[in-house]
């Protein structure tokens, strides 16, 4: 307990109050706030008791400084006999407690600190709840940005089946993003993307782009110049240089037949259909924002599309799992494998099976380190095809 008075007759008395409720007490005795500070800095005590008249600091002013310098610290506040008001004032300014000189006995000095500390502990634990709220309501709303509903105008002709799990490394949501949106003209946009980093900064940046692309794709813009007002919107929104995104965007013509592929720095794709499944790496350009604005250029990639087959884009913490005993990456032919070993299940099946074998095999290395996403689309047949 650190006390802090300069008056030596009150700090002489209170010395003897300590010795007589709690012998063996740690109390080490300062004049003045400066002297106060030095200690603090020296480590923090269970309880300070203050007096409100210092040579350097007076009334809520000394109770301010202390709570400024050891904001953690329950404080006791020492009053004379007619200042009652000023001890009222310095508890609702935060103190925990205020004793009146000349009315403390031994029994309720120690009590006044037990109770103080405890007050303190409880303010904390409060405090860090209400914490923990708010940083949940955020994640939610992060959550709500980054995982949306398909937009679809004929939802009975495509099988949509989208899956996130965030990495061992946070146990909130990162900067992986996907959507997909349907056009009046029948075509089906998918998009799936990764923010570099993890955090609410990243996730904050990753719905940013998603809501973006969405909006890009309703008003008509697609393809490089898509790309670019993705790259403008990046560089504008991102915290630092050092960040950068990689996507991967496919359109699903109406015709059943064929899709249009761009991809910036982004994995390749897998193809899902008839119980088979293929790595289909599309030509594509760099990520957004490794290239000074205005330097970067997209291929864009035109690709048939089997009949009933399907089209599964990830991100890469799905094979980046380090897995066996000497600890390598599964890789992308290590998911092409699984991927294979599960081809003949439906998409749901097939996805779920997906993740949850890279998330076994990297199991003896503690999990996926990485968040992951996932998204399976395809016609699913039951409209008739579009001549």
């Amino acid at each position: 307990m650190l006390l802090i008075e300069d008056d030596p007759g009150d700090a002489l008395l209170v010395e003897e109050l300590v010795a007589d409720t709690t012998p063996g007490l740690d109390l080490t005795w300062v004049r003045s706030l400066a002297e106060a500070r030095a200690e603090l800095a020296r480590g923090l005590p269970e309880c300070v008791l203050l007096d409100l008249h210092l040579p350097d600091a007076q009334g809520l002013e000394a109770l301010a400084m202390v709570q400024e310098i050891a904001g953690g610290v329950a404080v006791v506040v020492l009053t004379g006999v007619a200042e009652e008001r000023t001890g009222l004032a310095a508890v609702a300014a935060g103190a925990q407690d205020y004793l009146v000189k000349g009315r403390v006995e031994p029994e309720l000095l120690g009590r006044a600190v037990r109770y103080a500390i405890q007050r303190k502990q409880t303010e904390q634990a409060a405090a860090a709840l209400q914490a923990g709220r708010l940083r949940a309501e955020e994640n939610a709303r992060l959550e709500r940005g980054l995982l949306p509903t398909p937009l679809l105008r004929e939802p009975r002709e495509v099988d949509v089946v989208a899956r996130y799990r965030p990495g061992r490394a946070q146990a909130l949501l990162g900067g992986d993003f996907y959507d997909v949106v349907q056009t009046p003209d029948g075509t089906v946009h998918v998009l799936i993307g990764d923010v570099s980093g993890h955090g609410p900064d990243e996730a904050a940046l990753g719905v940013g782009l998603r809501i973006a692309w969405r909006t890009l794709v309703v008003t008509g813009v697609t393809g490089s110049r898509q790309l670019r007002k993705l790259e403008e919107i990046l560089i504008a929104e991102r915290m630092g240089e050092q960040i950068f995104a990689t996507l991967t965007g496919v359109a699903l013509a109406p015709d059943r037949r064929s899709a249009r592929v761009v991809r910036a720095g982004h994995p390749g794709l897998l193809v899902h259909h008839a119980g088979r499944v293929e790595w289909m790496e599309a030509p594509g350009g760099p990520a957004l924002g490794l290239l000074p604005a205005g330097l970067a250029a997209w291929t864009i990639h035109d690709m048939e599309l089997p009949a009933g087959g399907g089209l599964v884009l990830f991100t890469d913490g799905l094979f980046e799992g380090r897995i066996g005993p000497g600890g390598e990456r599964l890789g992308e032919e290590g998911l092409l494998e699984v991927a294979r070993r599960a081809a003949h299940l439906e998409p749901e099946a097939f996805v779920d099976t997906l993740i949850g074998r890279a998330e076994s095999l990297a199991e003896e290395h503690g999990g996926l380190a990485d968040d992951v996403a996932v998204v399976h689309v395809r016609w699913n047949g039951k409209a008739t095809a579009t001549p």
